[in-house]
């Protein structure tokens, strides 16, 4: 069964059309200029069949021929006119995108949209964002905050931050590093519950699980092996930063993201297990 191409391969036979006629174009009005095919390969530094080939593709794009051959000279015809025109309208236009995009190197200006995690955000991106438009003035950010993947086109979302080990792999993706959790209570959970020695011991405590209710499988590594450790509780929530003031307030134990839970294990508001 044949399959079907994937998004980046159509994207990128899609740019190969594209390019293939720019090029053709600057082949094209060089010929008109230099009034040979000979003395147009010489000045693009192509050889000669190059040339007749994308003069044979221009002709095929135009469905029409373009060109007067005699052996004096090369003319012309009234298609090859206003092909010429639009050749000369379209490397304008290409040649004007790299001196646009040059402008906004330096100085970065315009809404920057980006999607992120709540304990993300406020851990990782507020002070990064912060630092970013102070740094240049010309920007401003609109943050999308939430724990559900949002379709970066629709929501015409930048850069999307995600904590994840499932890659859609129709989207560019660049991994900034590895997000370390934590299982953590309050001293006053512990106190009345005691405090589990192993992950084994976990299913006999109130955990808080993340995302849905009933039984949610906790991942260790344990002697580099992985370890998968069901637990549940009476609490629930698809927000990590809900459950994450929940263990503070005695709920139950939860597992966290060390960059949200390493604060308030340092105030000694909760503990490390």
């Amino acid at each position: 069964m044949k399959q079907k191409p994937q998004y980046w391969q159509l994207l990128i036979a899609y740019i190969g059309r594209i390019v293939d006629r720019i090029i053709a174009a600057r082949v094209f009005i060089a010929i008109n200029d230099r009034g040979s095919l000979i003395a147009a390969a010489e000045a693009l530094d192509m050889s000669r069949a190059m040339v007749t080939r994308y003069l044979a593709q221009m002709e095929s794009w135009a469905g029409a021929r373009l060109l007067h051959r005699t052996t004096r000279k090369l003319g012309l015809t009234a298609p090859g006119q206003v092909t010429l025109l639009r050749c000369q309208q379209l490397i304008e236009l290409a040649d004007a995108v790299p001196l646009a995009a040059d402008t906004q190197i330096e100085e970065p200006r315009g809404m920057l949209r980006i999607a992120c995690s709540q304990s993300l955000a406020l851990a990782v991106l507020a002070p990064a964002v912060t630092a970013y438009l102070r740094r240049y003035p010309g920007t401003s950010a609109d943050l999308l905050i939430g724990n559900e993947a949002v379709d970066l086109v629709s929501e015409r979302i930048d850069l999307a931050i995600r904590i994840t080990n499932q890659l859609d792999p129709n989207v560019i993706a660049r991994p900034l590093g590895q997000c370390a959790s934590v299982v953590c209570a309050s001293p006053a959970y512990l106190a009345v519950h005691g405090t589990p020695s192993r992950p084994q011991e976990l299913p006999a405590h109130n955990c808080l699980t993340y995302s849905y209710f009933g039984k949610s499988l906790w991942e260790f590594t344990r002697q580099q092996l992985p370890l998968s450790v069901p637990v549940g509780g009476n609490l629930s929530a698809n927000d990590s930063v809900v459950l994450l003031e929940a263990a503070v307030a005695g709920a139950g134990i939860s597992l966290q993201p060390v960059h949200s839970a390493a604060p308030l294990m340092a105030s000694g508001k909760l503990i490390a297990l």
